[in-house]
């Protein structure tokens, strides 16, 4: 009977001693927890599971930073607290891992392994071989044989040095090329995705090679354990037999049934496993485990071949994932790991003879793999770098590895100092894996399969041009944009603006565009001459969305079978599904993507599609169920953040979401390279009315952010459903409120600070100093823009004049101008009763005019209200006061490109 078996057998007579003992006090009896009790294991397990999640989280939170693959901590923890590290502190072993507890930690431990090799059989899809299959497949043979021949060589001078006689000669050697020559697959996995080397030529072929070296890895390491469970070569025989033909039993008529009762329950059809389906894979799991255990396999090749028969189509193999893989990869698994740790001592290295071999079985694993798997990809064109990367990659070690020495430890092959030898070179070769790739392959030098790099060439060209008419009319209107989508809440905002963004259809008929200060507020300065304007016949160019749609990546196996389905998941994910649908009924192209990169990295991705599209503007959608006159204020009296209150939180509730994605905003505005602009829906989507007919009101003060907030206005008036009213307003001197020029005056004064909003220390994205001659030209660029839309004299295309004609320029001197826009939104607000109002500003964070930080302040304590730092950070100033007097409208916040 297999030892898995026993282990059952052990745990189930221990419950029920325990059914038969009396009850006792516990605690209160003066009973100490920590104390192993055969009759009641829980307490300590409970006390061994928090010490092994706990050390192994801590350990991830700085390893992760450094892209190492979360098993590196697992196991480190382990060997910390192993006989290496916390077990030379007296009593600590006995009293944490006593010897007798070992065998409940154990058991759970392996269910834990069972079912995370069950993910591991998931993860391998079969037809990923099909793809740069002569590649791959050498790439996969070289792989094994080479390493497999250089670890069986390796394996006789240890056997000599370290083994005793008594163990099998043929066995040791068997188990040391194993080791040697496996690749762990799924380390690969995550390794590949972390770096985004999935959709390029090298993660493509690597892949490809590491599904082939995976499952021909497994199969040898089922055949050394059943050569060594077996106590006669014939029974070694019926064991592999027996094991082959229940792999067949499983891979088709199971596999059938399987799959036909996934079609018939709906399950297949909807890509979510319903509670009959979760409970039959349950069931299959645990007999194969059960089965292969007891022919004398290990039980994990049984759950590893009930992962083979999960499939892949639709979804469903991700969602069966997501039901399982937290339980799994958080509490059990660990487990596993830390005991591998527990068994290693690295005190057993204390001679030079000992460190010696250790340094030969890193450089013989790595230098078999790296070799073989290089010369292989060069013979079959890949270049240098290329070639170098799939070696490293190949070399990758991790679980798989630890899996068989743990094997060959409890099958007595091993001994612990040969043991602790090969877990110290599968760290290191897991741990420079990562490094050694970027320092190889870094992103300047990587080539993208199939199409996608042509795309980039010609959107590149693309981009180039665009930058050689900015100063022309052409620069006036963009017509390439790439909407970001991270969430389905996101999509009413992205429709909205990408609705309104809709230019007409047919050539437009030049109109007289009147600028009309009668039906305004009076103003100090005089009113501009109407007139005919100038215009030039065009033809209106449709514009076209390019969607990123961004998937987070986590250590979750389900994140990377989405990074591995990503271009399948691109045409089924709902929410591009629903934004391409959108496109359609509005007769503008829609072009789809999808990346799955951790959540710190969506900003660079955000700015590397911008950059490969070609994008004129990247466009932030950020959408809010409710609106400043319901949540501007709380019955009890305690003035709300009118920042939460923006983005849908409640004081009471967790603000943590909304600061994240803040600061994710932040990071596009940093590091995109192209016009980025923020929409903040707050009332268009809420419109009653069947058609969208927004009036726009835009505060002029300044700066690049303005000027581009400026042209895009007159973009949106291209669709003759908008209104709009640009208002240029001067900041005066006045004794009661002394003028600060700049960004730059307001660093060198110390104010209170700006409000308790949380920040998290989230840098600002504050830009350089700007000197005299830059502010200079800055003026004179905004004089120059403001006159390019207002004089009556300049040439406009037929499209843009329409536009012009639906736009009221106006122009004030204010002392305190913020207050000044905030009273004219509110006036344009009310005027326009039955039109929602839509609010546009630049950001200025760089190059502003002026700082408005001093009046911002002011008039938050005015209108008594608490509004965090983020808001100002984030959407500037201008913004800021409309947030925090609560202004009922949606805001549009522009910032040019750096």
């Amino acid at each position: 009977m297999g030892e898995f078996s026993r282990q059952i057998i052990e745990v189930s007579r221990g419950l029920v001693k325990r059914a038969q003992a009396p009850e006792q006090a516990g605690l209160f009896a003066g009973l100490n927890p920590a104390t192993y009790n055969p009759n009641d294991p829980f307490p300590l397990w409970v006390i061994q599971t928090i010490i092994i999640i706990a050390m192994s989280q801590f350990l991830a939170l700085f390893l992760g930073r450094i892209r190492q693959p979360r098993v590196i901590a697992e196991v480190i923890g382990g060997v910390l607290l192993g006989p290496s590290v916390m077990g030379r502190i007296p009593g600590f072993t006995n009293a944490i891992f006593p010897k007798d507890s070992l065998p409940m930690l154990t058991l759970t431990s392996t269910i834990g392994l069972i079912f995370f090799l069950f993910l591991v059989g998931l993860e391998i899809d079969m037809r990923i071989v099909k793809r740069n299959a002569k590649a791959s497949t050498a790439i996969s043979v070289a792989g094994l044989v080479i390493p497999l021949g250089l670890g069986a060589a390796l394996a006789i001078p240890l056997y000599h040095q370290f083994i005793d006689p008594s163990v099998n000669y043929g066995y040791f050697i068997l188990f040391v090329a194993v080791a040697v020559g496996i690749t762990a697959f799924p380390v690969l996995c995550r390794i590949l995705t972390e770096v985004k080397l999935l959709e390029t030529t090298v993660g493509v072929v690597v892949l490809s090679a590491g599904v082939g070296n995976d499952v021909v890895g497994w199969v040898l390491l089922a055949l050394t354990v059943a050569l060594v469970n077996a106590s006669t070569g014939l029974t070694a025989l019926w064991v592999l037999l027996t094991g082959a033909g229940f792999a067949l039993f499983l891979l088709f008529p199971v596999r059938w049934a399987y799959v036909w009762l996934a079609k018939r329950s709906g399950s297949f059809e909807t890509g979510q496993p319903s509670a009959l389906m979760v409970t039959l894979t349950l069931i299959i799991i645990l007999v194969s485990a059960f089965f292969t255990d007891i022919i004398g396999i290990h039980p994990i090749f049984g759950g590893f071949l009930a992962g083979l028969i999960i499939p892949k189509d639709n979804g469903f193999a991700i969602s069966l994932v997501e039901k399982l893989e937290d339980f799994i990869g958080l509490l059990l698994l660990p487990q596993y790991f830390a005991l591998s740790g527990l068994k290693t001592n690295l005190g057993l290295l204390d001679n030079g003879i000992t460190w010696g071999y250790t340094i030969l079985i890193c450089v013989v694993a790595f230098f078999s793999k790296f070799l073989s798997c290089s010369i292989a990809a060069k013979s079959f064109g890949y270049n240098l770098r290329e070639s170098g990367a799939i070696g490293a990659l190949m070399s990758c070690k991790g679980l798989v590895e630890l899996i068989v020495l743990n094997v060959g430890l409890s099958a007595n092959i091993l001994n612990t100092r040969t043991f602790s030898m090969f877990v110290l070179h599968a760290l290191v070769l897991t741990f420079i894996t990562t490094p050694l790739t970027l320092w190889i392959y870094p992103a300047r030098v990587r080539t993208h399969a199939g199409a996608f790099v042509e795309n980039r060439y010609i959107n590149e060209k693309r981009a180039e041009d665009g930058d050689d008419q900015a100063g022309s009319s052409n620069a006036i209107l963009k017509t390439k944009f790439a909407v970001v989508l991270d969430k389905i809440e996101q999509l009413p905002a992205a429709m909205t603006l990408t609705q309104l963004l809709q230019r007409p259809s047919k050539n437009i008929v030049p109109s007289t565009r009147t600028v009309s200060l009668a039906e305004k507020v009076s103003v100090e300065d005089t009113q501009m001459p109407s007139a005919l304007s100038p215009t030039i016949a065009s033809t209106p160019r449709a514009i076209s969305i390019d969607a990123l749609r961004l998937i987070e990546l986590t250590e979750r196996t389900s994140a990377v079978l989405k990074s591995q389905a990503a271009e399948s998941l691109v045409h089924s994910d709902p929410v591009l599904s629903v934004f391409r649908t959108f496109g359609l009924l509005n007769k503008f192209s829609v072009s789809a993507s999808l990346s799955v990169v951790s959540y710190d990295e969506f900003s660079a991705n955000v700015a590397d599609h911008a950059r490969e599209c070609g994008s004129d503007m990247v466009l932030i959608p950020w959408s809010s169920s409710t609106t400043f006159s319901e949540d501007s204020s709380s019955s009890s009296g305690v003035v709300a953040n009118p920042f939460d209150t923006l983005f849908g939180k409640h004081s009471s509730q967790d603000q943590t979401s909304s600061i994240v994605y803040s600061q994710f905003i932040r990071r596009t505005f940093a590091n995109t390279p192209t016009d980025v602009a923020l929409f903040i829906d707050r009332g268009l989507t809420n419109s009653t009315s069947s058609e969208i007919h927004p009036h726009v009101f835009l505060p002029f003060f300044g700066g690049p952010d303005d000027r581009l907030a400026l042209s895009f206005v007159v973009q949106l008036c291209t669709n003759d459903a908008i209104t709009a009213t640009v208002v240029r307003v001067k900041k005066v001197d006045s004794n009661d409120l002394s003028p600060m020029s700049t960004i730059e005056d307001i660093k060198g004064t110390h104010f209170p600070s700006l409000g308790h909003g949380q920040s998290l220390n989230f840098p600002d994205t504050v830009y350089g100093q700007h000197s005299t001659q830059t502010r200079l030209q800055s003026e004179t660029a905004d004089n120059i823009a403001w006159a390019q839309f207002t004089s009556h004299t300049t040439p406009h295309k037929a499209e843009v004049a329409h536009a012009l004609s639906r736009v009221t320029f106006l122009e004030e001197q204010a002392v305190a101008p913020l207050h000044r826009v905030v009273d004219l939104a509110a006036q344009e607000a009310s005027r326009e009763s039955i039109r929602p109002l839509f609010i546009v500003t630049g950001r200025s964070r760089r190059l502003a005019a002026e700082s408005h930080e001093v009046e911002l302040r002011q008039l938050i304590s005015e209108k008594r209200v608490s509004i965090g730092s983020d808001a100002a950070k984030t959407l500037g100033d201008v913004a800021a006061a409309f947030v925090a007097t609560g202004a009922n409208a949606s805001l549009l916040v522009l910032q040019a490109r750096n």
